[in-house]
């Protein structure tokens, strides 16, 4: 039983967790990327080793830009996978490859026990000016989404936009390019990380407009350094308001400061979307598990925590 000022324990059964008493439970969902060194893959277990006392629900693994790393994503996702018992998600994209190809590769994943993709159109490649679809290959995501429910019963996620994808005409163009991978058969959105929640918000109530009605589950970045992520989503198209900016003017990158600020900022944040219904959140951990550990906690999340002395 809940009362005032007590949490409840929390359950292991499908990642669900109980938070403090003015929140109700949320399961959490966390991104990983394939480490590029050796030594970066054993630091990458072990900190896999303390975010799975958060119990998430499913862990997703990213792919190369420009179609590239396939092979990677495909053996961080098999090792994860062996090493927490959990589902895993391996993020496909259209990039670089023909049909028979990626059909080669969701083959795999399958014979491999894989049953979760992440299906992406993708970034064009490192040079060129644009993306330019195949003619031999899945043009666009809602063709790799069509693709891959026809080969496999596979839960699919797909990528959503509250700021607009920067490549998009219009916010309408990107919400009905969302609406045709979702007809072909997505089983949920996960968003692009946006600091503003209440964008998020009305991106929320722009699905529902749509008819979008399979589960949207927001993206949470916890910042570990604030000028590289300022870097990043002046790339990819996310906003960075002048609040965030102001918050971590000098404080320097690495300090038990910006710690507290970044851990503050990721909590506000999932707390309010918490408060505002949802009951699902993807963590760009970034394979770093501090920050996310932070979160949980915030959100009143009792893990059984394992962190190093």
């Amino acid at each position: 039983m809940t009362t005032s000022g007590t949490t409840t324990p929390h359950e292991t059964a499908g990642g669900a967790w109980t938070l403090a008493a003015d929140l109700p439970r949320v399961k959490l969902s966390i991104e990983l990327f394939p480490p590029k060194w050796p030594a970066e893959a054993m630091a990458l277990l072990e900190q896999i080793d303390v975010l799975d006392v958060l119990e998430p629900a499913y862990y997703t693994v990213t792919s190369g830009a420009g179609g590239g790393a396939i092979d990677a994503t495909r053996s961080v996702v098999e090792a994860v996978k062996d090493h927490t018992g959990r589902p895993v998600a391996a993020h496909l994209t259209c990039v670089g490859r023909s049909r028979a190809e990626i059909n080669a590769v969701a083959d795999a994943y399958w014979q491999a026990g894989i049953r979760h993709i992440v299906a992406l159109r993708g970034d064009a490649p490192k040079g060129a000016l644009r993306y330019e679809p195949r003619a031999d290959g899945y043009a666009y995501g809602a063709d790799l989404v069509a693709g891959l429910k026809a080969r496999h019963a596979f839960e699919i996620s797909v990528a959503c936009y509250p700021e607009k994808h920067p490549e998009a005409s219009s916010e309408q163009f990107d919400l009905d390019n969302l609406k045709r991978k979702v007809d072909a058969g997505a089983d949920r959105v996960i968003s692009q990380y946006c600091f503003d929640t209440e964008q998020v918000l009305r991106f929320r109530d722009a699905l529902a407009r749509a008819n979008i009605t399979v589960p949207f589950v927001p993206g949470i970045m916890p910042i570990h350094n604030f000028p590289q992520i300022k870097r990043f989503s002046e790339r990819c198209g996310a906003g960075v308001p002048t609040w965030l900016v102001k918050l971590f003017d000098g404080v320097e990158s690495g300090s038990d400061l910006h710690k507290m600020v970044a851990a503050s900022v990721a909590g506000e944040q999932s707390r309010r979307l918490v408060a505002e219904g949802f009951d699902q959140l993807h963590i760009y951990a970034l394979n770093r598990a501090e920050l996310s550990v932070a979160v949980f906690r915030l959100l009143g999340g009792q893990p059984a925590l394992r962190l190093a002395a």
